[in-house]
Order: C-alpha cells, then sequence, then structure tokens
C-alpha cells in the first residue's frame, strides 16, 4: 500500500475521492499511456479492480460503518496488575489494549505490547544485575515473565508508565479522514464517542485498511469459514458474528426481507432486531423462513452462540420458546 502523505480534503466528497485515487492511481476501465506513448484500455488485474471499487465504496463510510462495537472491545482497568495485562494479552491476540478508569466510558490510553514487552524486559535485566537468571530469549512474554518477582507482577498498569494517547472521535466522521488523521498523528487506534461523551466503539488502522484491501488475515485470526458448521440432521452450529448474507448461503434461505437489510448485519443482530431484546441461552426462536434459532450460547449483553435447525423437530423434542437457562 502507498505511504499516505498527500492531506485529504475534509469539506468535499468528491475532494475526497480525487485524493484516494491520485495515491493508488486510476480507476477500473480508465486509459493509461504506455511506455511507448499509445494509451490503452488497460484491464486491471482482478485484485486491482477490487481494490478501486472498495475505493469508491470507502469514500462513503463513516466511523460507525467500520467501528469495533462497544461489547467486543477488549480493554483493561488501569489499577488491573501487570499479571493481568499479560494474560489478557495473550488470550486477545492484540497487539494494543486501551486502558481505561473504572468504567469503558472513561478511556485514558492505551499498552502497546511492544511498549509492554520493552517494560518486562527492563524490569528482567534489573533482577538480572541483581544477580536473577533470565532467559537468554526474551522475545516471549511468558519467557520474560517468570523471570519477575511478585512484586513486579502485582505492579498496577498505570504504575508501568507506558501508555500511550489514543484517537477520538465522532462516528459520524469519515472513514477516509480518519485514516488521513491515523497516519499524520501515527496512531492505530481511535476510540469512538457518543454524543454524550460515552464509548460507542473502536476503530484501529488495521479496519480502515481492511475496507480497501480486504480482509488482512494472519495466523490468529478467526477463520470465517468456521464461523458457520453444519452438523447432522441439517443442523449448523454458529457464531453469532456471521455475516447475514453468508449465513443465507449456507442455508440456501432468505432471511431478511430487501426493505429491511439494513436493520442487522449479522446473526445476532438478526435476532436482537426479531425479538426487540438480548435472549437468554436456551431460549429459541422461530423464524418465518421455516428454521429454528436456539441460543446456545450468551450473556446479558450479546448473543455468541447460535444452533440453527433448518427444519421443525418433533414436538415431544422441541424445547420452551420463551424463557430458558439464564
Amino acid at each position: 500500500m502507498p505511504e499516505l502523505n498527500a492531506a485529504a480534503p475534509a469539506d468535499s466528497h468528491a475532494g475526497v475521492a480525487d485524493w484516494l485515487k491520485s495515491l493508488f492511481g486510476r480507476w477500473p476501465g480508465e486509459s493509461q499511456t504506455t511506455p511507448n506513448g499509445k494509451g490503452e484500455q488497460g484491464a486491471a488485474r482482478p485484485e486491482a479492480s477490487s481494490m478501486m471499487r472498495n475505493l469508491l465504496e470507502f469514500v462513503d463510510l463513516r466511523v460507525e460503518d467500520v467501528m469495533v462495537p462497544r461489547a467486543e472491545i477488549v480493554a483493561i482497568d488501569e489499577n488491573a496488575s501487570v499479571h493481568d495485562l499479560l494474560h489478557l494479552f495473550m488470550e486477545a491476540n492484540h497487539s494494543r489494549l486501551p486502558v481505561y478508569r473504572e468504567t469503558l466510558d472513561d478511556p485514558i490510553g492505551m499498552v502497546h505490547i511492544k511498549d509492554f514487552l520493552r517494560w518486562l524486559t527492563e524490569r528482567g535485566g534489573a533482577h538480572e544485575k541483581a544477580g536473577k537468571a533470565r532467559p537468554k530469549a526474551a522475545a516471549d512474554l511468558r519467557q520474560v515473565a517468570v523471570t519477575l518477582p511478585e512484586a513486579d507482577l502485582g505492579t498496577s498498569v498505570k504504575q508501568t508508565e507506558i501508555l500511550r494517547p489514543l484517537l477520538f472521535v465522532p462516528p459520524s466522521m469519515r472513514a477516509a479522514d480518519l485514516l488521513v488523521k491515523m497516519q499524520s498523528t501515527r496512531s492505530h487506534m481511535a476510540i469512538v464517542v457518543d454524543e454524550y461523551g460515552g464509548t460507542d466503539g473502536l476503530v484501529s488502522i488495521e479496519d480502515l485498511v481492511e475496507e480497501i484491501v480486504g480482509d488482512i488475515a494472519d495466523e490468529h485470526d478467526e477463520d470465517e469459514a468456521e464461523m458457520i458448521n453444519r452438523g447432522e440432521d441439517g443442523m449448523f452450529l454458529a457464531d453469532a458474528k456471521a455475516p447475514i448474507e453468508d449465513v443465507e448461503s449456507a442455508l440456501g434461505l432468505s432471511l431478511v426481507p430487501e426493505e429491511r437489510e439494513e436493520d442487522a448485519d449479522s446473526l445476532g443482530g438478526l435476532i436482537v432486531s426479531m425479538l426487540g431484546r438480548v435472549p437468554v441461552r436456551g431460549e429459541l426462536l422461530r423464524h418465518p423462513a421455516g428454521i429454528e434459532l436456539e441460543i446456545m450460547e450468551a450473556d446479558p449483553r450479546r448473543v455468541k452462540k447460535i444452533r440453527i435447525h433448518s427444519r421443525p423437530r418433533p414436538q415431544r423434542q422441541r424445547r420452551k420458546e420463551t424463557g430458558g437457562q439464564g
């Protein structure tokens, strides 16, 4: 991806499109001058054409369209211990974690895993000078942490003094403008705040870039193909975050009428939209398309796992359609 050195115009929709075009070259179908001076209607590679189409759509996106919702933000309290931070980094597989004071509505900064590793290494080095051994290879968090005494592992995140500043942006901000702001300020994370100053979501620079180039998967990313698994007798087990289009494709059914496509993007969102509330574990919901949605995992804020029965089960096996185990 080219270096984003230009400044995007903030007052013109067309200006942002022209700026993005200047960064990535011509749009699909535009003529290109060849080395011999002749213009030709070059056929771009499928990947390039897809990226250009994504760029056109990117111009219309707002921050709220790409943000990670509040319920899915992984963050840590400033008074949590280094030991807790260590385990959260390993469990979350993120390189950056927001830090908040008391509640997520009061974010005060973020911790970068490189800064944290440096802090651990420096503390381990101090103990090594005092005569305590540490591993030669310090690339793994656990390797470094095992050399630290309980006093250091009990240090609070705030006391480490490794917090970096966060960007705060409104949900209505253009995604293209945020991308430029992140590049100019060398910030890779922004907290989306609502009109009352509360935390509404989170956006990383990776989220923005993926809107243009497609998913950037690494060895820790969850395989989206595994978000919907087919079982026996026409049953499916799906993650609540599975996109509606993928679920419809797997089932061969239309679950959302065209006039209500804006109501939900995920299977979990569809269920909440249908019920008008977050269901409890064990609850069973009938969909007009002839399927049953059984809530397998949920907490008070969101649905996590759903079992989809593509055809009604015999009455004697049917569970109650209301209530359920909390």
